[in-house]
């Protein structure tokens, strides 16, 4: 997302605390006792799509300055891909690859662990895609994407190529992409449970977080009004609890009951994932900065 559309969505939604505030009245029970939200850095210009590898090393982009950064088990940052295809969402394959949803050309990348890039898709039917926003690789090795339209001041297109904003879905070794779920205004989020039978999608447009089923041909159905709440990006913890990202981090359970809420100081929050060697720090992407905060609960990642 672009920060033109978050400065709309705060002015209607958002209430905003101050510096580093995090209070225990309202954060939820698997937030580690005496925990504390940790600022890691604010040299960025907006911070994005955070992934952790296997090893709980967590990933993370600087849309605007094209970059994707890593944040090691030791806290250690170092630049892992200078020229990032403006990525946006990411997540780790089976296989060790970062997956990429790099909208500069409205492309899906798998990047290796050497940073060499692949392209897996770049349109739906002859039709560039909208601008490839957040994906998440489901156990079998698919890969589900939403789609929304922002329009971006580095391309040259003023108009999508297409007007439906869909969920896709890419089958393993597949070519093409296939809609995997048409009935959302406006997708951006989205994330997915271990047993790969669930998958959550955050409609940003609507204003609200739905639940969905996966079929055997990766079709989603069973549309569940999960939570009403304008949301940005996803994370799932071992127990079935959602992050939603957006004015700071509301954490719901998996019946969508809001059960405490991480503030944080920024304007937006635009997403969050587990990592850490254990897998239980809760890395927060928010405007220029990055954050951290110690879990009682694992990531489901």
């Amino acid at each position: 997302m672009r920060l033109k559309f978050y400065s709309t969505l705060l002015l209607a939604t958002c209430c905003y605390l101050g510096a580093g505030a995090v209070t225990k009245d309202t954060l939820p029970p698997t937030v580690a006792k005496d925990a504390r939200l940790k600022l890691v850095s604010k040299q960025f210009d907006f911070t994005e799509g955070p992934a952790a590898d296997k090893k709980g090393n967590i990933y993370f982009t600087d849309q605007p300055n094209n970059k994707i950064w890593k944040y090691d088990t030791k806290g250690k940052l170092s630049v892992f891909l200078k020229e990032a295809g403006r990525a946006n969402g990411m997540y780790f394959d089976g296989k060790g690859n970062l997956v990429a949803c790099a909208d500069e050309q409205y492309e899906l990348w798998s990047i290796s662990p050497s940073g060499k890039i692949k392209v897996l898709v770049n349109n739906f039917g002859g039709h560039k895609f909208n601008g490839p926003n957040d994906v998440w690789v489901a156990p079998g090795g698919g890969m589900y994407f939403t789609d929304p339209y922002y329009q971006r001041d580095y391309w040259l297109r003023r108009k999508p190529d297409m007007k439906e904003e869909n969920v896709y879905y890419l089958a393993p070794g597949a070519k093409e992409a296939v809609v995997a779920a048409a009935d959302i205004k406006k997708p951006n989020g989205i994330i997915g449970t271990p047993d790969g039978k669930l998958v959550y999608i955050a409609d940003i447009g609507g204003g609200k977080v739905y639940r969905y089923n996966v079929q055997a041909d990766g079709r989603l159905t069973g549309q569940y009004l999960l939570a009403e709440k304008t949301t940005d990006g996803i994370a799932l913890d071992e127990q079935g609890n959602l992050y939603l990202c957006g004015n700071g981090v509301t954490v719901v359970n998996k019946n969508g009951q809001q059960i405490g809420q991480i503030h944080v100081p920024a304007e937006w929050t635009a997403n969050a994932c587990f990592g850490g060697k254990d897998n239980n720090i809760l890395f927060i992407t928010a405007g220029k900065g990055i954050y951290t905060i110690r879990m009682n609960v694992k990531g489901a990642e």
